[in-house]
């Protein structure tokens, strides 16, 4: 079972690893380009890049919904419904992706409006950024489809190969495109566009190839059935609605921070919950690895191996966040002068308006660590509605917390609320599914009543 979990956890966090790489890389390339204008120029490309991850995690519904109902059919060894969930994901990708194509105007202008700085150079670069790597957007949403499709039957080596490879292809190209054929930072936004489409192409030829014999025979008519796409829709509604949450979590997080007045407190914040990313890396891998295992023993109808999975989960879980908490205890300021960098600020100023905070960051690891794990089960198990009321009542409690406390607490509220926000998501979902009774309920029902 360990091997099990570590065989989809490993590959899923070395392709979030490859993540902040990627964007470290195209920072220095923007940098350079930029030449004298090279702050201007790294800010205009990282609000273009936070316009696009704002897209893609709205999006990743696609990924979550296809992943729990593909991994019980792989776990029932029901290849109709594999190949019905493949392309049920391609159709729903291909279709957001094409929506949100079509608005690209209204969504650019949008976005321009609400983060783009009042300088007129800054602007037009972040929309030459936008208007061309939107071109992007419909492979990067069917990438989302393809990779959930293999997390439910239990791939996560392809997924992470085609990320390592989307992600050099898109250093090389911006290479080439923005310093070799001085293009600048539209460059950049067209190396996104070559590396995703090489991505989509890359990921179709390996299913054809590798999963080819074992796809059946499907018609439109059964891809489109509406009992079955309704189920697909209301999954992938809630966790659009918990998704939102999300959002909704760590745009006040920032929001929050920079009320405070004090340009150090939002950078001090900004590098602390980058400290508490590179946790989130970690134990993503193990949720990945919990959603697969989770829909496949459900699918079996194997209860034995799912209360062994779900608990074997949970330890590895527990295992990396002791692990953080004792790096972040040792070398916390290592770390954070690291991640800091001089447009932060001065780094002394930092370091010590940081040791005020850093116990908040000790501490989130442990109450971090079912979040993760839970959020795994629900979707192997399909339990969209506990994810998303779960999620509803933590961010309630998050807001109450922050603009309760406030006052009273400064900068600590911020990080009380956050803390008490990811602990609590944890413990609903717990709770909601009856201590996972209703879970293990769900691999001890019949398999055909």
């Amino acid at each position: 079972m360990n091997r099990a979990i570590l065989r989809i956890a490993i590959p899923n966090i070395i392709s979030n690893i490859t993540v902040p790489l990627m964007g470290i890389i195209s920072t220095a390339i923007a940098g350079r380009v930029g030449g004298d204008d090279a702050e201007l120029t790294i800010g205009a490309l990282s609000i273009g890049v936070t316009i696009f991850n704002f897209i893609y995690w709205n999006c990743s519904f696609i990924r979550m919904g296809t992943s729990g109902l593909t991994a019980q059919a792989f776990g029932a060894d029901d290849r109709r419904m594999m190949t019905l969930m493949l392309w049920r994901a391609i159709i729903v990708a291909l279709g957001v992706g094409i929506v949100a194509f079509a608005l690209q105007y209204p969504l650019g202008e949008l976005s321009l409006w609400f983060m783009a700085p009042d300088t007129e150079s800054s602007r037009q670069m972040i929309s030459d950024y936008f208007y061309t790597r939107i071109w992007a957007v419909p492979a990067g949403i069917m990438l989302f489809a393809f990779n959930g499709w293999l997390t439910g039957i239990q791939n996560a080596v392809v997924p992470m190969i085609v990320a390592i490879l989307v992600n050099i292809i898109h250093i090389v190209c911006s290479y080439l495109f923005s310093i070799e054929g001085s293009m600048g930072l539209e460059g950049i936004a067209l190396a996104s566009v070559v590396a995703q489409w090489s991505g989509v192409a890359v990921m179709v030829a390996i299913i054809v190839l590798r999963y080819g014999s074992r796809l059946v025979r499907v018609t439109l008519r059964e891809i489109l059935d509406m009992k079955a796409m309704r189920q697909f829709f209301s999954i992938n509604g809630d966790i659009i609605v918990r998704t939102f949450c999300l959002v909704a979590v760590y745009t006040f997080f920032t929001k929050a921070s920079a009320d405070m007045g004090d340009g150090t407190i939002l950078a001090v914040n900004t590098i602390l919950l980058q400290l508490f990313t590179l946790f989130s890396y970690m134990n993503d891998g193990f949720a990945y690895a919990a959603e697969a295992l989770t829909g496949r023993f459900i699918g079996a109808r194997d209860v034995v191996s799912l209360r062994r999975c779900i608990k074997l989960c949970v330890v590895w879980c527990m295992a990396v966040s002791v692990i953080f908490v004792g790096a972040y205890v040792g070398w916390w300021q290592e770390i954070f002068s690291m991640i800091a960098t001089s447009k932060d600020g001065d780094i002394t100023t930092l370091l010590a308006t940081a040791e005020e905070y850093i116990g908040w960051i000790i501490v989130i690891p442990i109450a971090s660590a079912m979040p993760f794990v839970m959020d795994g089960i629900m979707v192997g198990a399909t339990r969209s509605r506990i994810m998303r009321n779960s999620m509803i009542y933590a961010s309630l409690c998050y807001f109450a917390i922050l603009y309760g406390l406030g006052w009273l607490m400064g900068n600590n509220a911020i990080w009380l609320a956050f803390t008490s926000y990811m602990f609590l998501r944890g413990l609903f979902q717990y709770l909601m599914s009856n201590r996972l009774r209703s879970i293990y309920a769900e691999a001890e029902r019949p398999l055909h009543p």
